[in-house]
This record gives C-alpha cells, structure tokens and sequence, in this order.
C-alpha cells in the first residue's frame, strides 16, 4: 500500500517547498467526493507504480484508505521528471472513464520485410465499473503484414465496457520502413 500526506497549504511556496523535499503532488477526486490535495514520496510513488499488478491500487493518507486508479501526470518537459498526478477514486458500481494500457504479443511477419510495428494507441479509453476493468489489452501481431492495421472495431471487449473511440482508429499497426 502506497502511503502519503494530505497537504494543508495550497500556496506556490508550499508546493516548491514540498517538492525540493521530493514529494510528489497529487490530486484525489472522485464522483460526489471532495476533492483531495494530497503529496507522495516521488521514488516511492515510481517504484510502487512499476510493480503493481492491476489499474486500481490503495493509498494511505492519514489512515484513510482510497482505491484509486492513474488518469493523468504531468512530466517536467526538459528533465522529463515526474511533477503533479491525478489520481481518481474507483468507487464500487459507478460507470466512470478509465484508459486500459495495450500490450502486444508475439512478432509481426512484417518485421522481416522491413516493417516497424507502431502502437498508435497506448491506452484506450473505456466507460465501465471498477469491478469489470481489465488489467489490460493483448494483442496478437503475428499476423500482421507491412501496411496492416489493427483497429478499435477488431477489438474484443468484454460486455460491459463501452469504448467510446472511433471504430476506425488504428490501436496497433505495421508500417514500411523508409
């Protein structure tokens, strides 16, 4: 379980003050909840990200347990460090947007004439409640030649999720190579 602080102080000198000391700021909000600022060790918040194994995941702050799920950071745009995350409350029954990650499997026949694989969509956006999310999309490229496509429509989502994309955006492609 990640822990963090709740922040007391808003101002732009508490924030820097925070971050020189390597907290990293959040924001938990949630359908019909107060909005709370909270603050994370960053190293702690990066090392627990990479090693969860599903969307949703608990957070301690002050003795108040949330799950909460990733809808938005923001990078520092030069050093590519992690500034500020959005965190969103899953609630139980409650239909709400999350962005499931895609995963390919297997290597594309179009890697051997030349082709690179491009994921064009990384994550995709989805309508449903916390308790039918996915982990994530898989994908089989194997049988993707130079020039294929494989599009939201190709997908297989499961009865309760609604994707709300357009059926001919590409989520996972072969292109040649120049």
């Amino acid at each position: 379980m990640l822990e963090g602080i709740i922040r007391d102080s808003m101002t732009k000198q508490a924030t820097k003050t925070l971050r020189r000391e390597g907290y990293l700021i959040a924001n938990i909000y949630g359908k019909g909840l107060e909005n709370i600022s909270a603050a994370f060790k960053r190293n702690e918040f990066i090392k627990f990200l990479r090693n969860k194994e599903t969307l949703a995941f608990d957070v301690n702050l002050s003795g108040n347990v949330l799950k909460v799920v990733v809808q938005e950071y923001q990078k520092c745009p030069l050093t590519s460090e992690l500034l500020h995350v959005d965190l969103m409350v899953a609630q139980a029954g409650v239909k709400t947007s999350y962005k499931i990650p895609v995963k390919t499997t297997g290597i594309a026949k179009g890697l051997k004439n030349k082709g690179l694989l491009m994921i064009h969509t990384k994550r995709v956006p989805v309508k449903c409640t916390i308790e039918n999310l996915p982990n994530n999309i898989t994908l089989d490229v194997t049988n993707l030649d130079t020039g294929d496509n494989i599009l939201i429509r190709d997908l297989t989502l499961p009865e309760n999720i609604d994707c709300f994309l357009d059926p001919r955006v590409p989520v996972v492609g072969v292109i040649k190579a120049k």
